[in-house]
């Protein structure tokens, strides 16, 4: 979401001075207005779509839904979010078209550098994940080493490539070819992929098309040959969120050139300005289908309209965190391992157990960013480094098995064979087992604060033996011969058994209780952290 960066802040400070206002003039509404208008041409976001996106927020927030609302600045927000979430394609997104005979046919259009030929890997990826066979269709017959690229990355996805012809190739020198240069017939190639994909009963065909550096004649033309040739069921338009105003232009010159039924994304991780996004689907009227936000192959999701506009006003984005949760997440392991956070049995082992399953989610940036009001924290964010997770493995990795059990037996010694065993100072070794004791603590106190099913819906044990040795106290104890202190040590004990806060004692004893969750968490995890992604882990990562 780096390319939403800039905006992100740009629109948290125009509302910024809202909040503390209980009535909105129109003065005050015109200068939000103005700021919003700032922040999306900013964007680079089409002056057109700019346009019509302000004065429709200008004419909902001058009418009775703001003047009669409890909290104006934050009904402010939810008109911005709606027409934001309208510009994106709200109401026409949907699923993939699939044939009801197969093979699915699924074209790539798009400009060279968009990112068709890794996009096409990515998404083989997501449709073999899905239960589909996909295959890769290597047509792309102009860039040099086009098809050799297509072929590493069908490798890396598990995916099947259809290369009959190896196209334009350059192994470095004199051997680098013409620009524009072809070899074979990229329309016959695509054209015996549907027949290749018949007899071996793939149900879906992706074909990486070539592009050109700028819109021309050429590039349309093959393209539509290739499109009259195999008659797709999709053609997708890969775009570069970060190509800015230029891409309007493009995006209407391919609806004309080959009428795309619907927009992929490529580089959302881009640190560029990211208007493309605001612009092609309200432009075309075509919905953005996928979008793609790093180089991995799981940096590939489907788009929502509504989570994307959350995320770009730092609502976050919760619905696509817990369906990532449920889709990577073994449910008996997360039982298990609640239960032992709740008997206080929980050690390094399942930790690391803990740790491989949250890292099958993607990155630990990506996460976090999810949040809601995670922007504010966004250069924290942009200085964690992925490769500390790795060491916290290596670290525990070096360990013996009793060792990970019980870390109360790691002595001096043991500390120093397990630094060089891993590779890291013994400083870093005592730093993750002080973190990891601290955790083990909290984690304990919040599955018993939980009561008899320790995490919500994890079935862990409460703390009822907890609870009766709370209630004996202080048996058999002295008491204070000061009348005023020994008042004030019944009343808190009487607090204490009563349930209720008491308003003295220690400042330290502030922080024991369950760490606090942002608004958009509490209702998604009932109020509590959940065990994979609690404080625990957090602080064991620094």
């Amino acid at each position: 979401m780096a390319a939403f960066s800039s905006l992100t802040d740009r629109l948290s400070n125009a509302f910024k001075h809202l909040k503390s206002k209980g009535k909105l003039s129109e003065a005050d509404i015109d200068g939000t207005i103005r700021e919003i208008r700032r922040a999306l041409l900013d964007a680079d976001v089409s002056l057109d779509v700019v346009r019509s996106f302000t004065a429709r927020v200008r004419e909902r927030a001058l009418g009775a839904e703001v003047s009669e609302a409890l909290n104006p600045a934050q009904q402010v927000v939810k008109i911005v979010n709606d027409e934001l979430t309208d510009i994106l394609g709200q109401g026409v997104d949907r699923p993939l078209n699939f044939a009801k005979n197969p093979p699915t046919i699924i074209m790539l259009a798009g400009l060279q550098g968009a990112g068709k030929t890794t996009l096409a890997g990515k998404l083989g990826y997501w449709l073999k994940d899905s239960g589909h066979t996909p295959l890769l269709v290597a047509a792309d017959l102009q860039r040099p080493n086009a098809v050799t690229q297509l072929e590493v990355v069908g490798e890396r996805a598990g995916v099947p490539v259809y290369a009959p012809e190896k196209g334009v190739q350059s192994a470095g020198g004199d051997a680098v070819s013409a620009p524009g240069e072809t070899t074979g017939d990229p329309v016959k190639v695509a054209r015996d992929s549907i027949e290749y994909a018949r007899q071996k009963l793939y149900d879906t065909v992706i074909i990486d098309t070539a592009g050109r550096l700028g819109v021309d004649e050429t590039l349309m033309q093959q393209a539509r040959d290739i499109r009259d040739a195999v008659q797709p069921n999709e053609i997708l338009f890969v775009i570069d969120a970060m190509i800015g105003q230029d891409a309007v232009r493009t995006a209407q010159a391919f609806d004309e050139g080959v009428d795309f039924t619907g927009v992929v994304l490529s580089k959302l991780d881009g640190d560029a300005r990211g208007g493309a996004a605001l612009s092609v689907a309200s432009v075309t009227g075509k919905p953005i289908l996928f979008a793609s936000n790093g180089e991995g192959l799981k940096d590939f999701e489907v788009f929502h309209p509504d989570r994307m506009a959350s995320r770009i006003l730092d609502m976050g984005d919760i619905l696509t965190l817990i369906e990532q949760a449920q889709r990577e997440f073994d449910e008996e392991q997360t039982r298990e391992a609640a239960a032992k956070m709740a008997e206080g049995s929980f050690g390094l082992d399942d930790f690391l157990a803990q740790l491989q399953q949250v890292r099958k989610l993607g990155s630990m940036k990506s996460l976090l960013g999810m949040i809601p009001g995670m922007a504010q924290h966004r250069k924290e964010l942009e200085q964690f480094d992925e490769r500390e997770i790795d060491r916290t493995e290596a670290i525990i990795r070096s360990m013996t098995p009793e060792e990970r059990r019980d870390p109360k037996i790691i002595d001096g010694s043991r500390r120093a064979r397990i630094a060089y065993g891993s590779g890291v100072t013994v400083s870093a070794v005592n730093a993750l087992l002080q973190r990891f004791e601290q955790a083990a603590k909290m984690m304990k106190r919040m599955s018993n604060k939980a009561g008899m099913g320790g995490f919500p819906g994890m079935g862990g044990p409460g703390g009822g033996k907890k609870s009766k040795k709370g209630k004996k106290g202080k048996k058999g104890g002295s008491k204070s011969g000061n009348p005023m202190k020994r008042e004030a040590e019944e009343k808190a004990l009487r607090a204490r058994l009563s349930g209720k806060p008491s308003s003295g004692g220690s400042a330290f004893a502030k922080k024991q209780g369950t760490p606090q969750l942002p608004e958009g968490l509490q209702d998604a995890f009932g109020g509590e952290l959940p065990p994979n992604l609690g404080g625990g882990l957090s602080g064991l990562l620094g």
